[in-house]
């Protein structure tokens, strides 16, 4: 699925900022190599439905098995082997005998213990290895998790790694087996070790979505095969969020438009990121926020929200929405499925030339019926001359006032909001009193 770094960014995907990202609550990775390759997963959505299948196929299957992951391999052993061969070492005897390990000892005591220390962990990493490929090779493991159980098994076979199984630690094993070990690891076994880290890693970037499914209770969505584009989403929520409002939410062929308003805080710009978040995380193979989501496959997502000025380039805010919705027009009329998301458009130029660039962007979007998209709004006004559209739906985020004091129920409901808060919010907040008390010019 196509993206880009604004799109990643606009929805907390990933950070550019301290704040917390998609990125971090999903990464339940063991490992750095691990969270590496998690990073690269969510930097390359999947376009493939057989492979997002594949995927939550093996995410199914290590939430079925993770009691028995194993424990050997550790983020420090890992450290260590990769260290051990940027490491200079005086010859390491491989012959296996006890006396030219001894004599290793006495004549080369720090490489000796280094390479000892290094054996420690490079065993339990491959007796690791191991045990996580006969784990895995379950029934149900599909080819995308099978080729790598196999090239396990395959690497691990080698005639000097049957010392491995034959003790359960390493120091349990003789000194010279435990030199001949290091001697293998060292000169023999570089290339291999190198393949069965960038196995591990891909195994432990998916053990880490599934321990984060298993965390927040995601489940897995429904794709369906479609020529046009859907979402039919029940009790979807914001997953960065410590206490989520759920929405339901149907886009299809006959309504793929939504036209939402409401006033600031009334949950916008969250609904908006909590349909974004959860169409990526089904791309990744993943589980979503939601108590069911059914949707078509997307070929692209992109994002209009945190538009920015450019004082360097000379670039004002309002040329720059105009900049980032023209590529999206040329994006989303190449006959593929786009689900689009716009927050707040042309807040750079006056209302009225707001209203008219709006309708004018709309109008042409409608067009487009390949696609979804959802649009947020304060120019409550245009939706009127949109109504006649038959491809457009309206919702709006509504907000009480009571006693001049605002509530914020977070519920989507059909219409057009017809809020004007303002005002209010100025004066609750204290700025009109202050603007009132500012002495003029010819106090005192």
């Amino acid at each position: 699925m196509v993206t880009d770094k604004t799109t990643l960014y606009d929805l907390a995907i990933l950070s550019q900022q301290d704040g917390q990202s998609l990125y971090d609550v999903i990464n339940q990775c063991r490992t750095a190599g691990g969270s590496q390759r998690l990073l690269y997963f969510f930097q390359h959505p999947l376009a493939d439905l057989d492979k997002i299948r594949q995927v939550q196929q093996t995410l199914q299957l290590m939430l079925e098995v993770q009691l028995g992951w194993t424990k050997r391999i550790t983020n420090g052993s890992i450290l260590v082997i990769e260290k051990y061969y940027h490491t200079p070492f005086d010859d390491i005897p491989g012959s296996g005998s006890d006396i030219s390990g001894w004599m290793y000892k006495v004549f080369h005591g720090p490489d000796f213990s280094l390479v000892r220390y290094t054996v420690e962990h490079a065993f339990d990493f491959v007796r690791g290895m191991q045990e996580l490929a006969e784990l895995l090779d379950q029934p149900t493991a599909p080819p995308i998790l099978r080729q790598h159980i196999d090239a396990i098994r395959k690497l691990t076979q080698h005639n000097v790694l049957q010392l491995v199984q034959q003790a359960p630690k390493a120091r349990e094993l003789s000194i010279g087996q435990q030199m001949q070990l290091g001697h293998f690891f060292r000169y023999h076994y570089k290339l291999q070790m190198q393949e069965l880290l960038d196995h591990y890693f891909q195994l432990d970037a998916w053990y880490g979505m599934a321990q984060a499914m298993k965390q927040y209770q995601l489940r897995f969505p429904e794709f369906v095969s479609s020529d046009r584009p859907q979402l039919c989403a029940k009790q979807l929520y914001h997953l960065l969020l410590p206490k989520p409002v759920a929405y339901d939410l149907t886009l299809d062929e006959q309504g793929n438009f939504l036209f939402l308003t409401g006033a600031n805080m009334a949950g916008k710009s969250t609904f908006i990121r909590a349909v974004g978040t959860a169409v990526f995380l089904a791309h990744l193979g993943m589980g979503v926020p939601a108590a069911s989501l059914q949707l078509s496959m997307f070929d692209g997502l992109l994002t209009n929200i945190n538009v920015t000025d450019n004082l360097v380039r000379g670039e004002s805010y309002f040329f720059n929405e105009v900049q980032r919705i023209k590529r999206t027009v040329q994006q989303v009329t190449d006959g593929r499925k786009w689900l689009i998301l716009i927050d707040e458009l042309f807040k750079g130029t006056n209302v009225q030339d707001a209203m008219k660039c709006s309708l004018e962007v709309i109008e042409g979007l409608l067009k487009v019926r390949p696609s979804l998209f959802i649009l947020s709004t304060h120019l409550y006004e245009i939706g009127t001359s949109l109504q006649p559209q038959p491809n457009i739906r309206f919702a709006y985020f509504e907000t009480g006032v009571h006693n001049d004091e605002l509530s914020f129920s977070y519920q989507l409901k059909p219409g057009i909001s017809n809020d004007r808060l303002g005002y209010l919010i100025l004066r609750n907040e204290g700025v009109v009193k202050l603007l009132q008390d500012i002495p003029g010019p010819d106090a005192g």
